[in-house]
């Protein structure tokens, strides 16, 4: 879809705003070319001395109501078009956000935070002025320039008209190839601005880390580097629209110059009056407005166009993950992976090969292994982040793809290794699965995620602000905080992905005491644990150590203890003697 299908297909929507500011324009230029006309009617009468007194003033008072009612007009117009504009800013933010959260992480990882939020904030800015402005400019100006040459060649002297339009196709000229150079800017200016993004973005996010390793005036540097790029690149494009007025003006003098001389040649052989002459200059004069609307038009369009070239590959991007299932997610959950297998699209080996598991309702499933031997992986396959190469996985009595995106995260609560966190109070965040929570319920489950106690001793409790991503609290109070959201949530799998890491082992052993009571009390209720601690799995029914994307080991502690010369064993044996040595000191 280009820019001008876009546009004519928001105008249709939107025809009746358009219509009436059209109309308040078409007013508008009507007085406009018809007050030269009159003042040149009252120029003769001056001149021949048949108007005076009141009539002057009738005269006179009757341009200056139609100088009001313009005034006016102008103001209408504006309020109706952008309104209508605004409109068209608004359905293509929601529309770009709502693509974006549709989209999976293969999506995230080619495009840049920076680059998107470019989108939605300059580049959706220039595609609304192309059209508000642009297309309410483009119909003023065009419908001024017709009524303006229609009163100069028909209504004054054809002969003058066509000889004072003789300088407009050098102008016409001009402005293409202006044109051209307009869009070449503004594509760079809006690429170096989406840089300049990108890096702001990424340096108040790791502002702590910048300044731990001592690189802020680095950062700085080329914080000040990329400013000063896209400033050029910006001024660059000022300039070339900038090129548009003095074409504008050449014309029009070389157009009031062979005017000035041909009318004059016309009044000594008495074939035009002097009040026509000054009807005709002052006609002259308002081409400027058509003049200028053009270049300003041409402007907006090819910085709209450049806009709308890199907004719409993200619009209309497929999505990474289907969505086209309609099944309801299940009550109680059980999972089963039949032969699974995945591998990441630059990753010379696979991530996961024939991974076959089960997990009954009730049930809690403990998945271990050494770092890199693909857990996180399994749970983004469950989460549906990512699609399996081969095999299939099904939550309940469905394979994944029957449940549609929205009924498949809600059959989950997940607990990701770096928990995020909003911008808002502890009570918000916890409760943001279910916003209908009570107080009660939301200490509730703070307490079996032991960090009630902590959140007492925040300024405001459970009111207090933590600042964006949780920036105020420790990793260990995030990642409570999040367990705590999850387990407020309704739904039947809870998904715990290294959950546990950076919190004590005291405060590990009450999470997972909490965790047992909430098992007996909601025995629909699954879980998944991924640890590097074998102290968090080891109650569970069941264990499955991964190494190298296979399933090398499983079963339960007990059983996986027996085996002579596992990696759950020799874990276990070295995390506890860990522990013994920590106690010790």
């Amino acid at each position: 879809m280009t820019l001008k299908q876009m546009l004519v297909g928001f105008v249709r929507r939107h025809w009746a705003a358009y219509a009436l500011a059209a109309l308040m324009l078409f007013c508008i230029a009507l007085l406009t070319v018809w007050i030269p006309r009159q003042v040149g009617h009252v120029v003769d009468g001056l001149v021949a001395g048949t108007l005076h007194g009141d009539a002057l003033l009738t005269q006179l008072a009757f341009l200056v109501g139609c100088g009001v009612l313009i005034y006016l007009l102008r103001v209408g117009w504006r309020l109706a078009l952008f309104a209508a504009a605004y409109r068209l800013g608004q359905e293509l933010r929601t529309r770009l956000y709502q693509v974006l959260t549709l989209q999976g992480p293969v999506f995230f990882q080619a495009k840049r935070t920076g680059d998107l939020m470019a989108l939605a904030t300059n580049d959706i800015d220039a595609v609304e002025m192309a059209a508000g402005e642009a297309l309410l400019a483009a119909f003023d100006g065009s419908l001024t320039l017709a009524l303006v040459l229609t009163m100069m060649t028909l209504g004054i002297d054809w002969r003058l008209g066509l000889a004072a339009l003789l300088p407009f196709p050098l102008m016409a000229y001009a402005f293409w190839r202006i044109s051209e150079k307009v869009h070449q800017a503004w594509q760079s200016s809006l690429g170096r601005f989406s840089g300049l993004n990108q890096h702001v973005q990424e340096g108040l996010s790791g502002v702590r880390t910048l300044r731990a390793l001592g690189l802020t005036e680095r950062n700085a540097r080329q914080f000040s580097e990329l400013a000063e790029s896209a400033g050029n690149a910006s001024y660059q494009a000022q300039r070339w629209e900038a090129a548009f007025e003095p074409a504008v003006g050449m014309t029009l003098s070389a157009a009031l110059t062979i005017a000035l001389g041909l009318g004059a040649y016309l009044v000594a052989k008495q074939e035009l009056t002097i009040g026509q002459l000054t009807a005709f200059t002052m006609y002259l004069g308002q081409l400027i407005w058509p003049m200028f609307a053009a270049g300003w038009v041409l402007s907006l369009l090819e910085r709209g166009r450049a806009a709308w070239d890199r907004l719409l590959p993200v619009l209309e991007a497929p999505l990474t993950l289907s969505d086209s299932g309609s099944a309801v997610p299940p009550t109680a959950a059980s999972i089963r992976f039949e032969r699974v297998s995945f591998g990441y699209a630059l990753a010379e080996t696979a991530a996961l090969t024939d991974i076959s598991l089960t997990l009954s309702p009730g049930q809690t499933l403990g998945l271990v292994g050494p770092t890199g031997a693909g857990k996180s992986t399994l749970l983004h396959l469950l989460l549906r982040q990512f699609e399996p190469t081969a095999g299939s996985i099904h939550l309940g009595p469905h394979a994944l793809p029957e449940l549609s995106l929205q009924a498949l995260r809600q059959g989950l609560a997940w607990v990701p290794q770096e928990p995020f966190l909003f911008s808002a109070s502890i009570a918000e965040n916890i409760a943001l699965a279910r916003p209908e929570a009570t107080p009660s319920e939301i200490e509730a489950a703070a307490r079996m995620a032991a960090v009630h106690e902590d959140i007492l001793r925040l300024p405001a409790g459970y009111a207090t602000e933590i600042g964006e991503r949780g920036v105020t609290l420790s990793g260990g109070q995030r990642q409570r905080v999040a367990i705590a959201r999850a387990l407020l949530s309704d739904a039947p799998l809870l998904l715990l992905d290294d959950a546990l890491s950076a919190v004590d082992t005291g405060t590990e052993t009450q999470i997972l005491e909490h965790l047992r009571e909430l098992r007996r009390s909601r025995p629909d209720r699954s879980s998944l644990i991924v640890s590097h601690r074998l102290s968090a799995v080891m109650d569970a029914d069941h264990i499955v150590v991964l190494q190298q994307g296979r399933i090398t080991e499983q079963g339960g502690h007990a059983e996986l203890l027996s085996i002579e010369g596992g990696w759950y064993a020799a874990q276990w044996r070295y995390q506890q003697l860990e522990a013994s040595i920590d106690a010790d000191e």
